[in-house]
């Protein structure tokens, strides 16, 4: 990665950062292509992260009867920036985990990441 993109993702991970922080409750509840709700905060990580790939998981795991069936279903993200892998993780809030993958490539710009799918929207743990 040359100088000049990792100056941009510096931009950009500040940026989200501090979208991700005046999250606080969402005016507007989008919907994804397979019906999941999602919040402003989703929304604004999906747009500056350029990670709606990371809403396309989340969505096509809620049709697993072990994930749609948890009303409350708390997701994971790590990212290993060195090598720019992932991991996702989903639990039922208890460290029961119901799903997880390997993401082999990936330049998300935050290492931690997570989000809450409350009766079929997901948000920001900030907005809960």
């Amino acid at each position: 990665m040359n100088t000049e993109t990792k100056k941009q993702q510096v931009i950009k991970r500040k940026e989200l950062i501090e979208a991700m922080s005046q999250c606080y409750g969402s005016i507007n509840i989008y919907k994804h292509w397979t019906g999941l709700g999602y919040t402003d905060g989703i929304h604004a990580t999906a747009e500056i992260a350029n990670a709606y790939w990371l809403l396309d998981i989340i969505a096509s795991y809620q049709v697993k009867s072990c994930v749609r069936r948890e009303e409350f279903q708390v997701w994971s993200l790590t990212v290993d920036t060195d090598e720019g892998t992932g991991r996702i993780v989903c639990t039922d809030g208890n460290s029961k985990e119901l799903a997880s993958q390997v993401i082999h490539y990936t330049d998300f710009l935050l290492e931690e990441w997570s989000c809450y799918v409350i009766d079929k929207v997901m948000l920001l743990p900030s907005e809960y």
